[in-house]
C-alpha cells in the first residue's frame, strides 16, 4: 500500500516525497520509545510530541508534493527552491523537538536556560521561514492560470490561506509564551493530543488551521468530480466550506483566548 502511495508522490516531487517518507520512518523508529521510556513532559510521555510532529510533517510534505506539482510546469526553479525550504524547516523543527525529548525537557516555550532558549529561538526562526515559503507558494497559485477544475484550484488557494491563518495563531502562542490561556501549561489534557480540559488551548485552532491545507483542497477536488461542477456550483461550494471552516477556526481561537477549554463545548 505504501509503495502504491509513494510512487505517484515521487513522480510529482521526489524531494518532498522522500523527505515525507523519512519523517514517517523516524516516527515508526521512535514508537518503541513510547513503551520503553516512562519519562513525561507536561503530563504526557516524552515521545508523544515528537511522534505527532514527525507524522504531521509526513502529511504536510506529501501534501505539498501533490500541490506544488501543479506549479512545476511554469515555475520549476521556484518549486525546487520551495521544496528544499520546506524540507529544511521540517528537519530543523522536528530534529529540535526530538532532541529536547531525548533530554526529557520541553521544546516549545522553553527558556529555562540559555541553551534551551536558543533551541526554541532557532525553531521559531525556521517556522517563520516555512510560513514565508507558504505565502510565496500561495502567491504563485493566485497569480497562475490552470487547466484544472476551478473548484479544485480555489480549494488549493483557500487551503493555503487558512494554513497561513493557522500559522498566525502559532505566532499568537509565541507572543503569549504559552499555548494555554487561563491555566498553567501542563495541566490536565485530552489523551494523546494533550489539549487542555481546564482552560483555553490555542493549539486546537492552530491544528485545524494548518490541516486546512489537506481538507479544503480535497473538498474542492471532490466537488469538481461531480457533473454540476461545470455550472459553478462546485466552486461556490468550496468557497462556502472554506468560509465555514475559517469561522470554526476563528471561533476556537476566540474561545481559547477567553480561557475556555474545548470540553466546555460538550453538553
Amino acid at each position: 500500500m505504501l509503495h502504491t502511495l509513494f510512487l505517484p508522490l515521487y513522480r510529482r516531487n521526489a524531494v518532498l516525497a522522500i523527505a515525507g517518507l523519512s519523517q514517517l520512518l523516524i516516527a515508526i523508529i521512535l514508537l518503541p520509545l513510547f513503551f520503553l521510556d516512562s519519562r513525561e513532559v507536561l503530563g504526557i510521555n516524552v515521545w508523544i510530541k515528537p511522534i505527532k510532529f514527525f507524522l504531521s510533517a509526513t502529511i504536510y510534505l506529501w501534501t505539498l508534493a501533490i500541490l506544488l506539482a501543479h506549479l512545476k510546469w511554469r515555475y520549476p526553479r521556484s518549486v525546487g527552491f520551495l521544496s528544499w525550504t520546506f524540507v529544511l524547516t521540517m528537519v530543523v523543527e522536528n530534529g529540535a523537538i526530538a532532541f529536547q525529548a531525548s533530554r526529557g525537557v520541553q521544546s516549545h516555550f522553553n527558556e529555562s536556560s540559555l541553551f534551551d532558549g536558543v533551541i526554541f529561538g532557532v525553531m521559531g526562526l525556521f517556522i517563520m521561514i516555512n510560513t514565508i515559503a507558504v505565502m510565496y507558494a500561495a502567491l504563485l497559485f493566485f497569480r497562475s492560470l490552470f487547466s484544472l477544475p476551478t473548484a479544485y484550484i480555489w480549494g488549493i488557494r483557500l487551503g493555503f490561506v487558512l494554513f497561513i491563518l493557522g500559522s498566525a495563531i502559532g505566532g499568537a502562542m509565541i507572543g503569549a509564551k504559552s499555548h494555554n490561556i487561563g491555566v498553567a501549561t501542563g495541566e490536565a489534557g485530552l489523551p494523546f493530543v494533550n489539549w487542555s480540559v481546564l482552560g483555553g488551548d490555542l493549539r486546537i485552532a492552530h491544528f485545524l488551521g494548518l490541516h486546512a491545507l489537506q481538507i479544503i483542497p480535497l473538498a474542492g477536488y471532490l466537488l469538481s468530480q461531480n457533473k454540476p461542477a461545470k455550472s459553478g456550483w462546485a466552486t461556490a461550494g468550496v468557497v462556502v466550506i472554506a468560509l465555514v471552516y475559517s469561522l470554526i477556526v476563528i471561533g476556537l481561537y476566540q474561545q481559547a483566548m477567553r480561557g475556555q477549554s474545548v470540553v466546555s463545548l460538550m453538553p
